[in-house]
């Protein structure tokens, strides 16, 4: 009987790369190495273990049974790794050394950015990777240490503390208006275009106010991202909800209503449990706290920006 071969965490991890990329081309692409290789490879541990791993079809190669109980493992093994990785980063002892944070475009340009800089100027150690993205990234896999995030519902796999409210209003161009009115209710405001948000942002309250309130052929303009809707109002394109914290440093504009708690949103700082503990990511949450902090009135509406 012929001596089953000894498996190396390579092995399991070849398995999975074929796997997902659906050929040996792909994976060798995704491995870095010759398509013979990885052919060579795959028949050693197929021949060693008595079984096939993949069954050869014309659109690709799929798992047989095992196979299938080999990617699993790889993924489990992947998993495992990634935990212990994020582990050993929770329990670094100093603020130093690189921290990704995700956060919007918004925020990033019109909150964040003199923040970060004050902090690299106080923790010189420090280097901030920062990636912009209006999605969740998954902090469990290390895309991102810490997330800034306006939403009323952070993730259940997260911890932090909601450090503002963001607060909108409906602004326009003050020389289109010289006598603003105070209230939402304003018929006046029901009679010009509008500009609106886009669709991938359909699930923001300002956005749904639109949409059930104002007439669809008073909609002039839609733009997929707050920046470009504080742009269209600015232009004259038409007026709009906008966040106080933009609309506020823009001369140009004026409130045509009073703060909306029906827009608002909470400003949360999250991370991962395992990382709350992390000298970095704590030395980072808690000045970004404080700064955004000296901030709130002005986020929130009651006080032009300092």
């Amino acid at each position: 009987m012929a001596k089953q071969q000894n498996l190396d965490w390579d092995d399991f991890r070849l398995v999975k790369v074929i796997a997902e990329a659906n050929g040996l081309a792909g994976a060798a692409d995704r491995l870095g190495v010759n398509h013979s290789t990885v052919f060579r490879r795959l028949g050693q541990m197929e021949e060693g273990l008595g079984v096939k791993l993949f069954e050869r079809h014309r659109t690709g190669y799929v798992l047989t049974p095992a196979g299938e109980e080999m990617a699993t493992l790889a993924e489990q093994m992947d998993e495992n790794v990634t935990a212990f990785t994020r582990k050993l980063a929770g329990q670094a002892v100093a603020p130093a050394g690189e921290l990704r944070v995700t956060t919007n475009d918004t925020l990033l340009i019109h909150l964040l950015t003199p923040i970060f800089t004050r902090f690299m100027q106080a923790c010189p150690e420090m280097l901030l990777d920062v990636v912009l993205a209006n999605q969740a990234l998954n902090l469990s896999k290390r895309d991102a240490d810490v997330a800034i995030r306006a939403t009323d519902s952070p993730p259940e796999t997260l911890v932090g503390r909601r450090v503002a409210t963001i607060a909108w209003a409906v602004y326009g161009r003050a020389v289109d208006f010289p006598d603003p009115p105070d209230s939402i209710d304003a018929p006046e405001l029901y009679e010009r275009p509008w500009v609106a948000l886009g669709d991938n942002l359909a699930a923001l309250k300002a956005t749904r106010f639109v949409r059930d309130r104002v007439a669809p052929e008073l909609i002039a303009y839609r733009v997929n991202t707050v920046l470009g809707l504080a742009e269209a109002v600015e232009a004259g394109a038409g007026i709009g909800p906008l966040p106080c914290f933009i609309a506020d440093a823009k001369p140009s504009l004026v409130r045509l209503s009073d703060v909306n708690p029906d827009f608002s949103a909470g400003l949360w700082l999250l991370t991962h449990p395992d990382l709350r503990q992390s000298a970095r990511v704590r030395a980072f949450m808690d000045f970004m706290a404080t700064e955004i902090g000296k901030q709130r009135k002005w986020i929130e509406g009651s006080a032009k920006r300092r």
